[in-house]
């Protein structure tokens, strides 16, 4: 092996270990209808914080199944508000709304 390979194998492992991978970060819109409504929503304490918004938790569906997802803090955004996660009853099925970031 030449000293530039080892070189090149080097910076490649330094790489791939300090975590400097690319992940795209495109989130997809995804349509999603269940005929079983979620659950009630699981209680979660919330303490205000200046500066941040509280995202409440939510009902994903996973496989056949709904998994909760806990609400958490964001930083506010000047302009915006929160619009919450949810399902929608709409033709005798269930479909889900992401919730996103909204002009005031």
């Amino acid at each position: 092996m030449t000293t530039r390979t080892v070189a090149l194998i080097g910076l490649l492992c330094l790489g791939t270990a300090g975590g400097f991978a690319y992940t795209p970060s495109v989130q997809a819109a995804v349509d999603i209808d269940v005929d079983v409504a979620p659950p009630a929503p699981v209680y979660e304490k919330v303490v205000p914080r200046p500066g941040y918004v509280w995202t409440p938790g939510y009902y994903r569906y996973v496989g056949n199944r709904y998994v909760w997802v806990r609400g958490n803090y964001v930083a506010t955004r000047a302009g915006y508000h929160w619009r919450p996660h949810r399902w929608v009853q709409v033709a005798g099925r269930w479909h889900y709304e992401e919730g996103g970031w909204d002009p005031d």
